[in-house]
């Protein structure tokens, strides 16, 4: 987890955290200029292996039903804007102060990956320390936010809790349109990226291809008994081929090794709603 703080500097920054591969979260504590967070936002989806915590700005007018677009910076996968700024007792001057969420936000990530794993939305999470919110939210205008991808952090049952888990844009980022998912992929790729490192420069033939397929095979195996993907058995939650139909002979002669995957992520229960429905199975549409 690392903090961008500043305007300065910050394509020296990202190029420092670029070399980093345990960097899974960046976050950046009050910053609102959308060229800074642009380029954040680059950096994560270039490297395809982070997510990056924004925050929204201090004070935002939701009279109107597009004013969620003044929180909207872009559209991205692989970030995440919470809203809004929340109430703190500043020990330094004894006095209380409101923050940007993000540093609280980051904390909880956390919290549910040790508790959990990432393929938990890190959602319906109480904030610890925050004692109230710049702005309160009602549910009309979590309604209006959510399918933007805005995060709402809402007073709830006596609790200041996190209502949302949904990367910026929401619907029209399609699959990846929820946190977990984008972060359950980030984390799938980077682990079988290095788990499979000593196979490069080894005979590209079937003796290698079937120790790729036994090594993701038991690392997925692994991931579905966390409870990250759905199925009732491993045929169901995912699939790995690596063999000479997907490595012809044109793709050994450019030193590639072409593996294939299939995964069914779990997705969260975002809205509860009764009702039974007949699934056909793998494949089914």
């Amino acid at each position: 987890m690392v903090w961008v703080t500043g305007k300065n500097n910050i394509e020296t920054a990202l190029n420092q955290f670029e070399a980093i591969d345990e960097i899974a979260i960046l976050a950046a504590p009050g910053i609102n200029d959308a060229d800074v967070l642009g380029k954040i936002k680059d950096h994560c989806t270039n490297l395809g292996d982070r997510l990056a915590i924004l925050d929204s700005p201090e004070s935002i007018d939701l009279s109107k039903p597009d004013d969620v677009k003044k929180l909207q910076p872009f559209n991205s996968n692989y970030a995440a804007l919470y809203f809004p700024w929340i109430q703190v007792f500043d020990p330094a001057t004894k006095k209380l102060k409101f923050v940007p969420p993000s540093g609280h936000i980051a904390g909880i990530y956390a919290r549910v990956d040790t508790q959990r794993g990432v393929h938990k939305a890190p959602a319906n999470e109480v904030v610890m320390g925050a004692l109230g919110m710049k702005q309160k939210i009602s549910k009309n205008q979590q309604d209006g936010l959510n399918p933007q991808g805005i995060n709402s952090i809402r007073e709830l049952n006596g609790n200041i809790r996190v209502w949302g888990a949904r990367t910026i844009g929401g619907d029209a980022n399609g699959e990846f349109k929820y946190i977990n998912i984008r972060r359950v992929f980030n984390y799938l790729r980077e682990s079988i990226d290095e788990g499979t490192q000593s196979t490069v420069f080894e005979p590209n033939s079937p003796e290698i291809w079937a120790r790729i397929r036994r090594t993701i095979t038991a690392f997925l195996l692994t991931v579905w008994r966390s409870g990250a993907l759905f199925g009732s058995t491993p045929e169901q939650a995912f699939y790995v081929k690596c063999d000479e139909e997907n490595n012809p002979p044109e793709v050994r002669d450019a030193g590639q090794v072409i593996i294939e995957i299939g995964v069914a992520v779990v997705k969260p229960a975002e809205f509860v709603i009764f009702r039974i429905s007949q699934w056909g199975g793998p494949g089914s549409k």
